[in-house]
């Protein structure tokens, strides 16, 4: 029996969301989600998708991720998909910082994991999960391949000039100090769709793609490789996002600190969750800011206007980076569903031959489309994200290379 199943882990510090592909038509057998890891409330959400099965729910206390884990693997069984299955290829698992090391997917060793530790000061808050993940599943399942795919890696084709911040190069080399980038699976994915849906090759088209959900990045893809990416050494850098500031100048820091008294954690707790769109208006939901705005709310036009105005910039700076653009592709949760977002992001840009036609751009679909005008220069696309796929089809082919 030919093993093509994948289970995709994506372990958060509470949390871990799975899906299980079958990668023979890359048709999803089973979705679920651990949440509130460490509590006694725990929640395990299930829904097998292979023979229409309903969603089921375990609420208990699950007191780590092993535990989480082997709550997974129970759920799987009761469904025949148990993690013993022959069938069982490989478990993929997202890494959210790769660092320099890693610039594509990497079979998990020893030397592997040591590695991942030794970036955890990069993503304090991200990388200590992943490892439990992947640890907790080589603990269950010893005998397979255990796959890291980084969010880091799409993003490490982009040049020194890009790479680099302006800094004293000895002590950004010391601290690793650079611009990695971050939602590498999904900018990956989504780049290659766009191609796709234009009937050409990734290595004929040069794209930006807008990743906007909560977190935002923008990057520019040249020929089907990141050239520069919105996001730097950690997820604050670029867009306005929903709690998150984007650029600013570094300098406010300095200013929060020796006129406000404020304390570094204070300061990052203030830019990471406190920013963007919550901090402007007071929500960070698309939608509700919509219709606050159409209710006449100032606060919440002001904070839209910040946003277009954030995005528009990078728009222009990534088709200078480019030169020669074919598409922008609208991806992740607000690129998928804002029309007024999209719309709004290309206004005032018909000499660079964007504009999206007002009918396209208002039709709903889980499908990737095109809402330019007919004959538009540059097309201008919404096309819907799959990173647990995308981690899925790296790892299979990986294993089975």
């Amino acid at each position: 029996m030919t093993a093509t199943r994948v289970l995709v882990l994506n372990s958060g510090s509470s949390s871990v969301k799975y899906q299980l592909l079958d990668m023979r038509d890359s048709s999803r057998l089973a979705v679920g989600l651990v949440e509130r890891i460490g509590e006694e409330s725990s929640r395990l959400k299930h829904t097998p998708l292979n023979d229409g099965g309903a969603s089921r729910e375990r609420t208990e206390s699950i007191a780590d991720h092993a535990a989480a884990l082997q709550a997974v693997a129970e759920e799987l069984a009761k469904d025949g998909l148990g993690l013993d299955s022959p069938e069982l290829a490989a478990i993929g698992h997202r890494v959210v910082h790769g660092g320099q090391s890693f610039t594509e997917p990497t079979v998990v060793n020893d030397a592997v994991l040591a590695e991942i530790e030794r970036l955890i000061p990069v993503a304090p808050l991200h990388n200590p999960a992943n490892l439990t993940g992947i640890r907790t599943a080589r603990a269950l399942r010893p005998d397979l391949p255990q796959v890291a795919v980084f969010d880091t890696a799409f993003h490490t084709t982009m040049p020194e000039s890009a790479a680099r911040y302006a800094i004293d190069v000895e002590t950004a080399d010391t601290h690793r100090i650079r611009r990695y980038g971050f939602h590498g699976t999904s900018h990956a994915y989504v780049s290659r769709a766009t191609a796709e849906l234009l009937g050409r090759s990734p290595e004929d088209v040069n794209v930006i793609v807008l990743h906007l959900g909560n977190g935002a990045s923008a990057s520019a893809v040249r020929g089907g490789e990141c050239v520069d990416t919105s996001m730097g050494l950690t997820p604050l850098e670029g867009l306005v996002m929903g709690t998150r500031s984007g650029d600013m100048d570094p300098a406010v820091i300095f200013h929060l600190m020796r006129v406000g008294g404020m304390s570094t954690d204070e300061i990052d707790t203030l830019l990471n969750k406190k920013s963007g769109l919550i901090g402007l208006c007071g929500d960070n939901d698309m939608r509700e800011i919509r219709r606050r705005i159409d209710e006449g709310d100032e606060r919440a036009k002001l904070a839209f206007d910040i946003y277009i105005h954030r995005l528009k910039k990078y728009i222009g700076a990534y088709y200078a980076v480019l030169g020669r653009v074919d598409a922008i592709a609208f991806t992740a949760g607000v690129g998928e569903n804002s029309a007024p977002v999209r719309k709004a992001a290309v206004a005032g840009l018909e000499q660079l031959g964007l504009a999206v036609d007002d009918e396209l751009n208002a039709v709903r679909s889980d499908e990737p489309r095109l809402i330019s005008p007919a004959g538009a220069r540059v097309a201008v696309a919404v096309v819907p994200t799959d990173e647990e796929l995308e981690i899925a089809t790296q790892t299979y082919a990986l294993v089975e290379a």
